[in-house]
């Protein structure tokens, strides 16, 4: 497959800048695969969609404000930083923008109350991303200072950065959000509950690299981003008996797709707890093993999860969707409109 076969073209005044008031008041694009036909809802109105006995599988990770501005030791010299993930207590893999930012620099993050942190870059990293060991841990300086990254093709200032998280976010550590759930309030999840609808919680914290598009020419020779995933034992117990009761396991975000594959790769049947790195590539061609339908926003050309939902519903499909949304003036990316693909 060529990677220039998932592009296609967004007018930019379609890119949402702000979420929708309030989170379900989005659009919903339904996509019934088996009677091959399209649906035009709310996402208030999901629940016409959902069955008692449905699980729902949600990535509980919370975004991390991983933007900070920090000054090169001694010069001064301005940096800025996004941190991408935390290697060890104090080691942060980052992307650094400044100049000559060599091995060796130090990098003070400045501070109105007490001490400056500081740290030194000891890698240059394959990607040109830089590898910075800090004297302390600083997640108590993030918070205090630290600012939450939006994806690039968001121009406007957030006003509430809450709005950028899930309702159920809870275990910090991402640099984007898993969009998907963004849409859910408080009380659409109470009335899913109320008509029998289960949910889960599983784990992966995003990396930049997710919203990167696939430089390869060939969709088979991309490397895919490693990122960090748990599926713990009370998720696989609540999975595997869904699976065999016969009801649908839905996940919510594709980031909640990548879980439950990656736990499922090596289970004949169901999935099994699982804690560790995830590089599973998924694309047109793939086997689904646990999940059955999907909840998904829109996703950028030429992005590997623009080829994850074309794997689960058929590239076909997802064209003909993705020009009928287009041409119906939905809202795309992050704080756009939403996807179901049943």
């Amino acid at each position: 497959m060529l990677t220039r076969d998932f592009d296609y073209h967004l007018p930019e005044e379609m890119i949402a800048q702000t979420p929708a008031e309030p989170r379900d008041a989005s659009r919903l694009l339904v996509i019934d695969r088996a009677a091959d036909a399209f649906a035009h809802r709310r996402f208030s109105d999901i629940t016409a969609y959902l069955r008692p006995g449905d699980l729902l599988v949600v990535n509980e990770t919370r975004v991390i404000p991983a933007r900070l501005m920090a000054r090169k030791v001694p010069s001064g010299g301005k940096v800025e930083m996004l941190l991408l993930s935390r290697r060890e207590p104090c080691l942060w893999e980052s992307l650094v923008k400044g100049r000559k930012v060599a091995v060796g620099q130090r990098l003070e993050l400045p501070s109105e109350a007490g001490a400056s942190p500081q740290g030194v870059v000891e890698a240059i990293t394959p990607s040109g991303g830089r590898l910075i060991r800090f004297g302390a841990p600083i997640e108590a300086y993030l918070d205090a200072q630290g600012i939450v990254p939006l994806p690039p093709y968001i121009h406007t200032t957030l006003q509430d950065d809450e709005r950028y998280q899930t309702v159920y976010s809870r275990v910090k550590g991402s640099v984007a959000a898993p969009t998907a759930g963004l849409h859910f309030t408080p009380e659409l999840i109470a009335r899913t509950r109320e008509m029998g609808v289960e949910w889960a919680r599983v784990l992966l914290h995003i990396g930049l690299d997710t919203f990167r598009p696939v430089a390869s020419e060939r969709v088979e020779d991309h490397q895919i981003h490693s990122e960090y995933c748990q599926l713990d034992a009370e998720a696989a117990q609540q999975i595997n008996r869904a699976k065999a009761e016969g009801r649908r396991v839905i996940a919510v975000g594709t980031t909640s797709v990548r879980v439950l594959e990656t736990a499922a790769q090596d289970c004949e049947q169901g999935v099994a707890p699982w804690d560790g790195a995830t590089q599973l590539y998924i694309y047109p061609g793939y086997r689904f093993r646990a999940v059955d339908a999907l909840i998904t926003n829109f996703h950028l050309p030429r992005s590997s999860l623009l080829m994850l939902v074309s794997a689960l519903a058929d590239k076909a499909r997802i064209d003909a969707a993705y020009q009928t949304a287009i041409e119906r003036g939905y809202r795309f990316y992050s704080f756009g409109d939403s996807m179901l693909i049943l």
